[in-house]
């Protein structure tokens, strides 16, 4: 049974799970790129038999298996996808950045231009569980972004990805999808192969393998973030009900035994009813096992005199999930500094976010809130700043410049300065 604390018995470092990579995934991640590097598809056809049992002719899916995979889901299900895309760009769409032009003194134009991404990539697991929720999630905000070619690699299973994968990103707008898993996977899209380009970004979540994979090849392209086991906070006060709290906790708890799933109350009742709940739902959920290592390994119930003490815990722990099951949450809203989202009020399930709602579900964890945010609409563009002045308006501030440019002992940068100007007399 989840064991019951009070503040200060328990650190944010005893809850946070830090996504660190051991040596010897480390090393065969390192391996598993390298192999990539030097024989491309070639080692990818490999990984996909020895990891996924699948022989395959080719890598990337097809328009065919696309268009089967919309015959095998039913109406309902296509409905929810369609209705969820729609939640989820009228969100991301607020998030769009424009350029802008400074024109306010005689001579001088300044700016800053957004261009999208020419090519990013998506990883989307496939392993334990499916996730068109990710696909939706990481590829809306992508096209919103404008990226010219957006490619999704996932692994398949006996050489078949799941239907609602492939219906998920012909909804989002993927422009090719490829059946390749694990760290070969993001290796094929950091330095590309004879089918899979190579691209400037690469966002999803994965294994740890994977995540140290994003780990190695980040600077030879960017990335989302080093993603983690999933995590939940729940603020709770003494007039919530302890089998909705419960549920919610594992929500998140039968992710990954390594999930982390942490309730803070102000009361002891409710805490232990709470703990009495969730030992009563785990056996009746299909992935039980992975929910009872999670509670076991990382799961905590912490008693706090009060909501603005049990905010200043989840400030220190920052989680990637918190909801705030407590009266008129809207008066603590500013006081929540650390989150990746936030869930206000009694009726607000971490579910809702994860597929429905609209905001992203990609984001930080292990801590990383404290100065991260949920993948969004940005993460898909670049800014490049310009500067134009005309002759006279140089002239004006080249002595000026030249100046500072001494003072930092780069006497070539001072003549730059004022080189011009000098060869005008």
């Amino acid at each position: 049974m989840i064991r019951i604390s009070k503040i200060g018995q328990v650190t944010a470092d005893d809850i946070l799970i830090r996504n660190t990579a051991t040596a010897d995934v480390s090393e065969a991640v390192s391996e598993i790129i390298s192999d990539v590097r030097e024989n491309g598809d070639t080692a990818l056809y490999r990984y996909c038999e020895k990891f996924d049992n699948a022989r395959l002719d080719t890598l990337e899916v097809s328009e065919e298996e696309i268009n089967r995979a919309f015959e095998q889901i039913d109406g309902e299900l296509l409905d929810i996808l369609y209705t969820a895309k729609e939640n989820i760009e009228a969100f991301h769409r607020r998030q769009i950045t424009n350029s802008f032009v400074i024109n306010d003194k005689p001579g001088i134009v300044l700016g800053q231009k957004v261009m999208p991404l020419a090519k990013a990539g998506v990883y989307v697991p496939g392993g334990t569980a499916s996730y068109p929720s990710t696909v939706l999630m990481d590829c809306i905000p992508a096209k919103i972004a404008g990226v010219e070619e957006l490619i999704m690699v996932t692994p398949s299973k006996d050489g078949v990805i799941a239907p609602t994968r492939l219906v998920a990103a012909k909804i989002a707008g993927v422009d090719r999808i490829f059946k390749v898993g694990g760290a070969q996977a993001i290796a094929a899209l950091a330095y590309g192969t004879e089918s899979i380009p190579r691209v400037d970004k690469i966002v999803g979540p994965g294994n740890s393998f994977v995540a140290e994979a994003k780990r190695q090849v980040f600077g030879r392209v960017d990335i989302d973030m080093i993603a983690g086991p999933s995590e939940i906070l729940v603020i709770a006060d003494g007039s919530c009900d302890a089998a909705v709290v419960a549920a919610d906790m594992l929500s998140q708890a039968e992710h990954d035994k390594l999930s982390t799933a942490v309730l803070i109350t102000v009361s002891s009742d409710l805490a232990e009813a709470v703990s009495v709940e969730i030992e009563k739902q785990i056996p009746l959920l299909e992935r039980a096992e992975i929910a009872r290592a999670s509670i076991d390994t990382n799961g905590k119930i912490l008693l706090a005199d009060s909501i603005e003490d049990a905010i200043r815990v989840s400030n220190e722990i920052a989680p990637e999930h918190l909801e705030l099951c407590v009266d008129d949450p809207f008066d603590y809203l500013s006081q929540i500094k650390n989150a990746g989202s936030i869930f206000l009020g009694k009726n607000c399930p971490e579910a809702l976010g994860d597929y429905f709602a609209g905001p992203n579900h990609t984001l930080p964890t292990g801590g990383t809130a404290r100065f991260s945010s949920p993948l969004s609409v940005m993460d898909f563009v670049k800014r490049s700043s310009f500067i134009y002045y005309t002759q006279q308006a140089l002239e004006q501030v080249g002595e000026k410049i030249a100046r500072f440019a001494k003072e930092e002992g780069l006497g070539g940068h001072a003549k730059s300065a004022t080189i011009r100007s000098e060869r005008q007399k």
